[in-house]
């Protein structure tokens, strides 16, 4: 399959299949006529143990690590991603028996909202689910092996969703609304990091143009995960001063794809281009192999001449 078909089939975006490619997880073993590259089955297999093993909560560096163990094996996976779909599938039933009773009674209050984003966030709730256990079990993991890779940061580490929650969470996002926003907008202030964060997923989540105000002006946040939502939003609106944020982002390794095509969308203009240009480039002698590998990719996506 070439990558437009396996981009098509499984939803994954070609430039996220390429940057798989780029840094070795994924890469088409086969070549058509034409000389284009080709997913053979054995790619497909593994493409499909690593969007597993990222769903089971893996980052990219331990998903590379743990591909070459046992517990990548195909079985194993797809034991794991069974019981995690039975848990997920337990607090669904917790999330639908409150947005149930909520739909039926109104929403009248914030205690209400409070408890609904606490579910979606994957936090105990005091109603009872429609059956089992009140508080769902932590999902399971997979071990990494051993490594001398220092540890990330844990401000950096992005906060996890769960794919399964997205109908749910629409619904009762778009029910409250605004509603939320400006509770929202004050946990940003607190000085938890935790809250932080849950707020603007949420808020970004809402998508509301009040929302992402709220959301955007956060940009100056102390936690790398808060200002890498607020600055992937002033980037999606085109706000230039988000271009420092984006290319920390690149540095650091999160959300780089989208923060690469939105600087490539932001530097249309000449005067634009030449700074992007130069801010990417001051950050390359002092970045480290993948960083740089991950900067003078930037460039090269720019496609101007100064890059």
């Amino acid at each position: 399959m070439l990558i437009g078909e396996v981009a098509a089939r499984t939803g994954i975006s070609a430039r996220m299949l390429r940057h798989y490619d780029g840094i070795g997880l994924v890469s088409p073993s086969e070549r058509t006529a034409g000389g284009y590259r080709r997913y053979s089955d054995d790619d497909v297999l593994r493409l499909f143990r690593v969007e597993a093993l990222r769903a089971l909560g893996l980052d990219l560096p331990e998903v590379a690590e743990a591909l070459e163990g046992p517990a990548a094996a195909p079985d194993q996976v797809l034991e794991r991603l069974a019981a995690l779909t039975r848990e997920r599938i337990q607090h669904q039933l917790q999330l639908l028996h409150l947005l149930e009773r909520v739909s039926g009674a109104g929403l009248d209050d914030n205690a209400d909202a409070l408890d609904i984003i606490g579910l979606l966030h994957g936090l105990p709730s005091d109603e009872p689910p429609a059956s089992g256990p009140t508080t769902p079990p932590a999902p399971p993991t997979v071990a990494a092996p051993a490594t001398s890779r220092a540890p990330v940061p844990e401000e950096s580490a992005p906060e996890k969703r769960d794919p399964n929650a997205a109908g749910a969470l629409d619904w009762a996002l778009a029910r409250i609304g605004d509603r939320a926003v400006p509770l929202l907008k004050a946990s940003l202030e607190s000085p938890d990091v935790a809250q932080r964060r849950k707020a603007a997923v949420t808020l970004e989540k809402i998508g509301t143009a009040r929302a992402l105000a709220a959301l955007a002006g956060a940009l100056a946040d102390s936690d790398t995960v808060v200002r890498s939502r607020a600055a992937l939003i002033r980037g999606r609106r085109g706000d230039l001063d988000a271009v420092p944020a984006l290319v920390d982002l690149i540095v650091h390794g999160t959300d780089d794809v989208e923060a690469i095509e939105l600087l490539v969308g932001l530097a249309a203009s000449p005067q634009a281009a030449s700074e992007i240009i130069g801010m990417i480039s001051e950050r390359i002698p002092g970045a480290d192999a993948d960083a740089r590998g991950r900067l003078t990719g930037a460039l090269a996506e720019m496609e101007k001449p100064a890059s």
